[in-house]
């Protein structure tokens, strides 16, 4: 284990590996109850609760235990937070359409995505789209994508309600009064068990997190789920072995559920850029954090050597996620905690990997969460990606503008894509306007002018709900 690892050579021991990737473990097993309850919409989506479940806990075990045996690198992997969330609602959002976007079309759509991240990442194309949009626009989709994750968080617990009358009364011209304006958006009833087990889950997770306690996020959700059983919300009775078995059943499990018919969808193509492009910033800003903290990127040659491996094993649990049904699967920044303990080689992952696949049979337990529970976990997670707006120059027009726009139209038009690509074309513009002025000059890569380019198109051929 010493040779295959090189632990003597990183610095490290087995004991200190294995406890590294507990921690790991422990930070992102919420993704074990927060991604069923997200991509299934808690059964609006139209997919099964058990079959994601199974998903989850395999495409994570799997690629995480392939990165840490082909690339020995300490990083974690599982169904990504936004991206999940982005899946569905474009799958909520175009139900009521004559054409509409099923599950099966977004795993398709997701395999694609795959498949385009395995090319660009041996054809080394995807470094040079990371070169090319500005770091203020990463940093900006990362806090974009908190903010719609929160608002989901905000609105699956109760604490926020829509008034959904006063809405088509807005879309139908019928807005006249500021304060029926007011009334779209506000506060749920505290007389709402659901809202009141939420604000416990918040607050809790917030307490922990505040102690730097290993693991706040899922020790949260469980002290939630207990707080929802002393309530009466949550009966150990309500246990359905035929839907959640003890032992794993691989016959649920989603496998190659694809939708080629539906591929000529006019949505699909908005849908697989966005599935890219978000998937392009988060697994670079992941996998290079984590290398520079576990002192991976010391030697920059074998550091880049070692990342691009990284990122050719992303790119294939993209495709392989969406192979057993679940949503784009990506490294996880919780992996820096498995780092700060410690981990610095691929037994780090190898272990989390292994959590997660005796996970397969704790499906019954993970059941009994409230989506209350993972509503909080939502929120608090949103927190944690809003971090990247420090890093957002607001003082300067040319970076502020776009990155606004990028941040606010996520959340505001429930739509990640649109916030990617108003700020894309809203930085072309503004700083090709502020050089040809000849004040500051900005740099504006080649490729930016193609991708400004083809999200105009899109909203004029598409339009703004393809």
């Amino acid at each position: 284990m010493d040779q295959f690892f090189k632990l003597k050579q990183n610095g490290t021991t087995v004991r200190t590996e294995i406890m590294a990737g507990l921690t790991t473990f422990m930070t992102m097993a919420y993704i074990l109850a927060v991604n069923p309850d997200t991509l299934t919409a808690f059964g609006r989506t139209g997919m099964d609760w058990y079959a994601v479940f199974l998903a989850t806990a395999i495409a994570a075990g799997v690629f995480t235990i392939a990165m840490g045996l082909f690339v020995n690198f300490p990083v974690a992997l599982a169904p990504g937070m936004g991206l999940n969330a982005y899946f569905a609602s474009v799958v909520l959002s175009s139900a009521a359409t004559d054409k509409p976007f099923t599950w099966q079309m977004g795993l398709t759509a997701v395999f694609i995505s795959g498949i385009i991240f395995i090319i660009l990442t041996v054809t080394k194309v995807r470094q040079l789209l990371l070169v090319a949009v500005p770091d203020s626009l990463k940093h900006a989709i990362t806090v974009g994508i908190g903010l719609f994750i929160t608002i989901i968080g905000l609105k699956n617990s109760g604490i926020m309600t829509v008034g959904i009358e006063t809405l088509n009364n807005v879309e139908k011209g019928k807005f006249t009064d500021l304060l029926s304006f007011e009334s779209i958006i506000h506060m749920g009833s505290l007389e709402n068990h659901t809202v009141v087990l939420a604000l416990i889950g918040l607050f809790l997770i917030s307490i922990l997190m505040v102690l730097n306690v290993p693991g706040a996020i899922l020790f949260g959700i469980l002290g939630t789920t207990v707080a929802g059983m002393l309530m009466g919300d949550v009966k150990f009775s309500s246990i359905n072995a035929d839907k959640t078995p003890w032992t794993p059943d691989f016959s649920s499990l989603q496998f190659m559920a694809f939708d080629w018919d539906g591929i000529i969808h006019t949505g699909i193509i908005s849908v697989i850029v966005t599935f890219t492009f978000v998937e392009l910033f988060d697994t670079f800003g992941t996998l290079v954090g984590t290398a520079n903290r576990a002192g991976i990127m010391k030697d920059p040659e074998e550091g880049r050597k070692r990342v691009g491996k990284a990122m050719l094993i992303d790119a294939i649990g993209v495709g392989g996620g969406a192979m057993v049904g679940t949503s784009t699967v990506t490294a996880y920044v919780e992996s820096a905690a498995g780092v700060a303990q410690g981990g610095r080689t691929g037994l780090t992952a190898v272990t989390t990997g292994a959590c997660f696949l005796l996970s397969l049979f704790l499906a019954p337990l993970v059941s009994l969460i409230p989506g209350a529970a993972t509503a909080a976990a939502l929120i608090i997670v949103g927190v944690l990606m809003m971090q990247s707006v420090k890093d957002i120059d607001f003082q300067d027009m040319v970076i502020a503008i776009p990155a606004f726009l990028t941040i606010v139209l996520m959340p505001f038009t429930y739509n990640i894509a649109n916030g990617i690509s108003f700020g894309i074309v809203a930085y072309v513009v503004l700083a090709c306007v502020n050089n040809l002025a000849n004040k500051k000059k900005y740099d504006i890569h080649w490729l930016m002018w193609i991708l400004a380019v083809l999200v105009i198109l899109r909203y004029v051929f598409i339009g703004s709900q393809g």
